[in-house]
């Protein structure tokens, strides 16, 4: 298992389902990880930065929770500065924070269009942004952005969500070329199959997928500490899908 130990990752979107997930499995791969999220108290959907931050010191690991809101650059200012204020840096980023919106283009309210293009699209490039700096002080590092395969499922229509996520896939896939004079590796990151998350099944879509279609968010967790561990001289530039990846 790559060992992390040192390095210090901030997770945007961690709160619950597979941001947690994957900032539980960097820190059980010896990281430090600032916790970040809106969510600091349990609302209708479980999850809050708090208790993923108290699980993963409960096993040994080191966490910070930190409130962020990637709409919101005086926000995501205040979460990266907290977090390099407790560990003294950053060397990975995991831009997670999205909203499902899975309707069909005809009945889409513009809103719900706009708040997926505000989370999921600019709130990647904000964070991002914002952590660069950080990670070139750092003599490099690695930034992924989670994304979904729906991208690719041009024959099953099309909506706010997955246009969103296939433009963050356009910014990182660039970004890699941008950034390898720096060292740092730029990867996308997918599930091969559909996670249940806890805003997917409070949104009922767990009730459409079949079983052999469901992956753990382990799986997600595992393929993310691959590519923590990586920089410029390693894979980079490329979006991967998780089981493909943890078993290569």
């Amino acid at each position: 298992m790559t060992n992390l130990a040192g390095k210090v990752v901030f997770v945007a979107g961690a709160s619950r389902g597979i941001g947690a997930a994957i900032a539980s499995a960097l820190a059980d791969a010896g990281a430090a990880v600032a916790v970040a999220a809106r969510t600091e108290q349990a609302g209708r959907v479980p999850g809050t930065i708090h208790a993923v931050a108290d699980g993963i010191a409960a096993r040994g690991g080191r966490a910070l929770a930190v409130p962020c809101d990637v709409t919101d650059d005086d926000s995501i200012e205040a979460a990266v500065g907290a977090t390099v204020a407790e560990f003294g840096g950053i060397d990975i980023l995991v831009a997670n924070a999205g909203v499902l919106w899975l309707g069909p283009i005809e009945s889409t309210p513009r809103k719900r269009w706009q708040l997926c293009l505000d989370v999921n699209l600019t709130g990647v490039f904000s964070v991002t942004k914002a952590v660069i700096p950080h990670l070139r002080a750092r003599g490099g590092g690695s930034m992924i952005a989670v994304t979904t395969t729906g991208v690719g499922m041009i024959d099953r229509g099309s909506n706010a969500y997955w246009v969103s996520k296939a433009a963050v896939e356009r910014l990182y896939l660039g970004l890699a070329s941008d950034l390898a004079p720096d060292n740092i590796a730029v990867n996308c990151l997918s599930p091969s199959r559909v996670v249940l998350t806890e805003g997917w099944q409070a949104a009922g879509g767990s009730q459409q997928i079949p079983p052999e279609m469901v992956e753990p968010p382990e799986t997600m967790g595992k393929a993310a500490v691959l590519l923590a561990g990586q920089d410029a001289s390693g894979i980079t530039g490329t979006v991967q899908r998780s089981e493909s990846l943890v078993l290569q």
